[in-house]
């Protein structure tokens, strides 16, 4: 596996950018330069984060979400960061 995440990640096992074994690994995401720990999914390539408003949900149980636009930065926890 490489030392950089993926493109674009997602935590919704239904979703086909979904990756277990990245996600076992840990993923960080800075957005904007702040840490989020609240993303259900990011795409780098379209700079856009998609985060869970609060413990909300829908009527099928998934979180309630918000698409925010703006510089995304992921990075894997088991590396240190400089």
């Amino acid at each position: 596996m490489s030392d950089t995440p993926p493109d674009r990640l997602s935590v919704d096992p239904k979703s086909p950018f979904h990756d277990e074994a990245v996600l076992a690994r840990g993923v960080g995401v800075r957005f904007k330069g702040e840490e989020k720990t609240n993303v259900e999914e990011y795409c780098v390539s379209e700079g856009w984060v998609r985060l869970a408003v609060g413990k909300k949900v829908d009527r099928n149980g998934n979180a309630l979400t918000v698409k925010l636009q703006g510089p995304v930065e992921p990075y894997f926890e088991d590396i240190q960061q400089a």
